[in-house]
C-alpha cells in the first residue's frame, strides 16, 4: 500500500510541474497545443488528467489512513488486553501478600502446665482414687487365660 501511495504522489507531482510549465511558459504551451490540436482540447485534457490523479490520490490517502486506523485499533486492543492481564496479576499478588502467612508446623509438642488427670471432682466417674499410689495386687494366676 505504501508503494502505491508513493507512486501516486510522484505522479501528482510530475503532473503539477508539467501543468505549471504548460500554463506559465508560452513556448511549452505552443508545443503542447500543437500536439493536442487546439488550446481548448489541451486544457480539457489537463483538467481530465488532474481530476483522475486527484481522485486517485484521495483514494490512496483515505485507504492508507483507514488501514493505519485499523492497525492502531488492533494495537490498542492488544495493549488493553496486556494491561488487563498485568492488573489481574498485580491484584492477585496483592491478595496473596495480604493473606496471613501460614505458620509451618514444626512437630514440637507442648504440654499444659496443669495436668488434666486425675481430676479432683469426686462426682466424675474417672475421679482419682482415695489413695492413688497404692499398688493393686495381681490377680490369681489360675484365672488368667493362656
Amino acid at each position: 500500500m505504501l508503494a502505491l501511495k508513493r507512486l501516486v504522489t510522484i505522479l501528482v507531482m510530475i503532473f503539477l510541474v508539467l501543468a505549471l510549465l504548460v500554463l506559465l511558459l508560452p513556448s511549452v504551451q505552443t508545443s503542447f497545443v500543437g500536439m493536442a490540436g487546439s488550446a481548448e482540447s489541451l486544457y480539457y485534457t489537463l483538467l481530465a488528467v488532474a481530476v483522475v490523479l486527484l481522485s486517485l490520490h484521495l483514494l490512496t490517502e483515505n485507504l492508507d489512513s483507514t488501514l493505519l486506523r485499523r492497525e492502531m485499533a488492533a494495537s490498542d486492543r492488544k495493549i488493553n488486553e496486556l494491561k488487563a492481564r498485568l492488573y489481574d496479576n498485580q491484584l492477585e499478588q496483592q491478595r496473596a501478600a495480604e493473606r496471613p502467612p501460614v505458620s509451618p508446623r514444626t512437630g514440637v509438642t507442648t504440654y499444659p502446665d496443669q495436668p488434666l488427670y486425675p481430676q479432683s471432682d469426686p462426682s466424675l466417674s474417672n475421679a482419682p482414687m482415695q489413695q492413688p499410689n497404692t499398688i493393686i495386687p495381681p490377680a490369681d494366676d489360675s484365672s488368667r487365660p493362656l
